[in-house]
C-alpha cells in the first residue's frame, strides 16, 4: 500500500497542513444551509437554481423552475437564514437579478420548442407582488444589470428540443439577445430592444443558442452561446453587436473518461469543443468561462479570455483532478467530468475571487484572481448540483443555489448553502487521497465500513461499496493528517484480476497481516452474500458463502459490517446485518457469528430502535474495542427527515450465538454516542449514511460517511473523531 509522494502545486494547495501557521490567510467555510421545501412546504418538488441578493445583502431570492415561483430567504442573520416568503411567476422561472427595491424575473412561458414565449416580471420586493409584466418574445434563460442599475440584458435561448435528430442545430426558431433600457427605474415597451445574434459563429450560425449574459463596467455585455462555441460582446448602450470569438476547442490529459466502476486518470479527450455555460468579467479586457458543454462539448474545466479571443489560462484537468481527491467524481456520469457550470466574480477585500460550480461532483472552487495564472485556493462542498452562486462582499459571504430535489425518493431536497470569508482553517474536505506513484489521484468514492490498525494509532483501513464495481479496494487512511489522508489503495483481486460481484460493506483484520471482508448480496445483480478472506495484498484466499438456513430468509439488506472477536480457536467473525430479513421479528435484526476454526454459524439478535413511520432503521457498522462490540444505527433519512444516526454498543460476553434454525436470545444494547449532533457542525444538511466507525490502537473513535460516490449525493464524506472510547 505505498505510494510515491509527489510535491505539486495543486496538491499542496487541496490539502491543508497539519501544521497551522502564525498568520492564515482567511478561508470560506460553510456557516448555514435552508432547506428550500421550507418556502413552499406544500409543493411536490422545489428547487433552488439562479440566486441573487438585495443591495443591502440581508436578502435572498431565488428562481424555482420546478414549481414555478420565486423564494425569499431572510439572511439577516447569515447562521440562521429563515424563510420570507414565496411567489407564483405563472410559467417556469428561470433567472432573477435585483436593483433597488425591485427584482426582475425572466420566466419561460413556451407552449413547445416551436412556440417559444417568455416574460419579464418586476416584482416589489418590500410587498413581495408582481408590479408589471412584458413579453420578450422568446424562451429566456439568464437575466443580469449593469453596475449602474439601468440597464437589463436577458439571453432568450430558445431552448432545442434534445429529442429531436439527437439534439444536432439549427432547430428554429433562433434565440437572440433582449437589452431593456430602464426609465426612471422603470421597465417600458419601447426602452426593450432586441438584438439579433445570428450569423456570427462557425456552428450553426442561423440558429444562435442564448445562454448566459453578464456586464463590464463599461456597459458591455458577454453573452455565451453554448451549442454555437461561441462568444458575442455587445455595447449595451447601444444595443449592437461589437465583437465576439469562438470559445474554441482544447484537448484534455490525465482525466477518467469511462463509466466502468473504476476512477482511473489515465485518460485523454483531444479536441474538446469548450461550449461554455456561465461567464464574467474579470475586468475590461478579460472574460471567464465555465465549459460545461451541452451537445458536443465540455472540457471539464473553466477557461480565462481575452477580449481579443485569445486564451490567457485554461484550468485543463485540474477541477477533475481535486474532486477525484475529495471523494467527489461523478464515475457513473463523467462524459462532461465535473460539469463546471455556474460562475460568480466579487472582490471581497483587497481580492478577486472567481468560484466556479461544478454541477456533477457538487463542489464550488475556490480562486484568487491574479491578473496572471489564477491561485487555487480550496473547494466547498455545496448541495446536490449547484446552479447559481452570488457574493455579497460587504459581508464577506457567499451563497449557493442547489437544484435537485430527490425528496420524492426519501432522499434530500434542494438546499441554499451560505458560507463565510473568515480567519481561520477551512472545515473541509474532512478526508482526501493523495497521489499515486505516477502523478494522478487515488480515486475513491462511498467509503462504507473501517477497522483500525492493532499497533499504529491514527492508521485506517477502509473498504468501499459496490459503486465502484471494477475496482473494489481497501484504502489505508492516516487519521494524524488534518483533513486526513488516503495514502494508499490495494485492489481486490480474485485469480489475478479486480474481484467482481463484490459489494463491500465491511472489514476487520485477521490478525495475521490480511483482513476479513463482508460483502452485502443483491440476487438481482448476482452478487452473494459472503465472507471473504484476503491477504496482505488483496488477494481473495477464502469465500464464505452464507448457509441455506440463513439464506432462507433473505433480503436485499445484508452484510454491513464486520468484526473478529477471540483468537485460535475460538475466533469468530461478527457481521452486523442491516435490516430484518423474513424471518425475523419487526425491530429484531441478527448479528451473525461465524466461527472460523470450526465453520460454524449461530446468531443473536439485537433490538432495532422504533422507525418513524414510513422510513427504516437498521445496522451499518460493528467494531470491537475491550469488553463491547461497538455497532452503528441509522434510520434511511437525510436532512429534515434524519433522526437516528448513534452509535450503541453490546458486551462481547452477551455475544453467545444460537443455531440459526432456533429462537435467538436478544442482546442488550447502550447508547454510546448520537451522531446527528455532530453530523450538525458542518452546518449542511445531515446526511443519511453514517457507514464506518473504528477505534484505534489508542482507543481514538473515528466516524466515516458513505457519500455514495456522488449518486443521488453532495458527494460529502465526513470523517471526525469522537475522542477516547471508554
Amino acid at each position: 500500500m505505498h505510494i510515491k509522494n509527489l510535491s505539486v502545486v495543486l496538491t499542496a494547495a487541496l490539502l491543508t497542513s497539519t501544521a497551522i501557521p502564525a498568520i492564515a490567510a482567511p478561508v470560506f467555510n460553510r456557516i448555514a444551509s435552508f432547506p428550500v421545501e421550507l418556502n413552499a412546504p406544500d409543493a411536490d418538488a422545489t428547487s433552488s437554481e439562479i440566486i441573487t441578493a438585495t443591495d443591502d445583502g440581508m436578502m435572498l431570492i431565488y428562481s424555482d423552475s420546478p414549481n414555478g415561483g420565486i423564494g425569499f430567504l431572510d439572511v439577516t442573520d447569515a447562521k440562521a437564514p429563515k424563510p420570507a416568503g414565496y411567489l407564483d411567476m405563472g410559467g417556469e422561472p428561470t433567472s432573477v437579478t435585483v436593483i433597488g427595491a425591485k427584482a426582475y424575473v425572466a420566466v419561460n412561458t413556451r407552449k413547445d420548442f416551436i412556440e417559444q414565449t417568455g416574460k419579464l416580471v418586476v416584482v416589489d420586493i418590500a410587498s413581495k407582488s408582481v408590479d408589471g409584466e412584458f413579453q420578450l418574445g422568446g424562451q429566456p434563460d439568464s437575466i443580469a444589470h449593469n453596475k449602474a442599475g439601468t440597464i437589463l440584458a436577458i439571453a432568450i435561448e430558445n431552448e432545442r428540443d434534445e429529442e429531436v435528430n439527437d439534439g444536432a442545430i439549427p432547430q428554429m426558431p433562433s434565440g437572440f439577445l433582449v437589452v431593456v433600457n430602464l426609465v426612471d427605474g422603470k421597465v417600458t415597451e419601447d426602452g426593450i430592444k432586441r438584438v439579433e445574434v445570428t450569423g456570427l459563429s462557425d456552428i450553426a450560425p442561423e440558429d444562435a443558442e442564448p445562454e448566459f449574459v453578464a456586464f463590464n463596467d463599461n456597459d458591455e455585455i458577454a453573452l455565451t452561446m453554448q451549442e454555437n462555441n461561441w462568444i458575442v460582446i455587445v455595447d449595451a448602450k447601444t444595443a449592437t453587436v461589437t465583437g465576439g470569438f469562438t470559445a474554441g476547442s482544447t484537448s484534455v490529459e490525465g482525466v477518467d473518461t469511462k463509466n466502468d466502476g473504476q476512477i482511473v486518470f489515465t485518460g485523454k479527450k483531444d479536441d474538446l469543443l469548450r461550449e461554455p455555460d456561465a461567464v464574467k468579467w474579470l475586468d475590461a479586457d478579460r472574460i471567464v468561462v465555465a465549459n460545461e458543454g451541452d451537445w458536443n462539448g465540455g472540457s471539464r474545466g473553466f477557461t480565462i479570455f481575452n477580449r481579443d479571443g485569445s486564451v490567457n489560462w485554461d484550468s485543463g484537468n485540474t477541477l477533475d483532478v481535486m474532486a477525484a481527491q475529495m471523494g467527489h467524481y461523478p464515475d457513473k456520469r463523467n462524459k462532461k467530468g465535473v460539469e463546471p457550470e455556474g460562475l460568480e466574480v466579487a472582490t471581497i477585500g483587497d481580492t478577486q475571487f472567481i468560484f466556479v460550480a461544478e454541477e456533477r461532483s457538487s463542489l464550488i472552487a475556490v480562486y484568487k484572481d491574479t491578473g496572471a495564472a489564477p491561485e487555487y485556493l480550496q473547494s466547498l462542498p455545496s448541495g446536490m448540483s449547484p446552479e447559481g452562486l452570488v457574493a455579497i462582499p460587504g459581508r464577506n459571504l457567499l451563497a449557493t443555489a442547489n437544484e435537485t430535489d430527490l425528496r420524492a425518493d426519501g432522499l434530500a431536497g434542494s438546499h441554499v448553502m451560505l458560507y463565510e470569508l473568515a480567519e481561520g482553517t477551512a472545515a473541509y474536505p474532512q478526508l482526501v487521497s493523495d497521489l499515486d506513484a505516477d502523478g494522478h489521484p487515488i480515486g475513491w468514492a462511498a467509503i462504507s465500513g473501517a477497522v483500525a490498525d492493532a499497533e499504529k494509532p491514527g492508521m485506517l483501513y477502509a473498504v468501499s461499496d459496490s459503486v465502484l464495481t471494477n475496482a473494489p479496494a481497501i484504502y489505508e487512511i492516516d487519521a494524524t493528517a488534518k483533513p486526513a489522508h488516503i495514502v494508499g489503495k490495494t485492489i481486490i483481486t480474485r485469480g489475478g484480476n479486480p474481484a467482481q460481484k463484490l459489494d463491500l460493506e465491511g472489514i476487520t483484520l485477521d490478525g495475521e497481516g490480511g483482513f476479513w471482508l463482508a460483502s452485502e448480496g443483491d440476487a438481482a445483480k448476482l452478487v452473494p452474500q459472503a465472507l471473504y478472506h484476503v491477504d496482505a495484498d488483496g488477494a481473495i484466499v477464502a469465500e464464505v458463502p452464507f448457509p441455506p438456513a440463513l439464506m432462507a430468509g433473505a433480503v436485499r439488506f445484508g452484510s454491513e459490517g464486520v468484526a473478529l472477536v477471540g483468537t485460535g480457536d475460538d475466533a469468530t467473525l461478527w457481521v452486523a446485518m442491516q435490516r430484518e430479513w423474513a424471518d425475523d421479528a419487526a425491530g429484531m435484526v441478527k448479528l451473525i457469528g461465524y466461527n472460523i476454526a470450526s465453520k460454524e454459524f449461530s446468531a443473536v439478535h439485537y433490538p432495532l430502535e422504533t422507525p418513524v413511520e414510513g422510513t427504516w432503521n437498521g445496522l451499518s457498522e460493528i467494531t470491537v474495542h475491550g469488553d463491547y462490540a461497538y455497532i452503528v444505527e441509522r434510520d434511511n433519512q437525510a436532512s429534515l427527515k434524519a433522526k437516528l444516526k448513534a452509535i450503541y454498543r453490546v458486551k462481547l460476553a452477551d455475544l453467545k450465538g444460537a443455531p440459526l434454525d432456533g429462537e435467538l436470545p436478544v442482546v442488550a444494547k447502550e447508547l454510546v454516542r448520537d451522531l446527528v449532533p455532530d453530523l450538525a457542525t458542518n452546518n449542511g444538511y445531515i446526511a443519511d449514511k453514517v457507514e464506518s466507525f473504528a477505534i484505534d490502537a489508542a482507543g481514538t473513535g473515528f466516524v466515516i460517511t458513505d457519500n455514495d460516490g456522488v449518486d443521488d449525493s453532495s458527494g460529502e464524506t465526513f470523517f471526525w473523531s469522537i475522542g477516547d472510547v471508554k
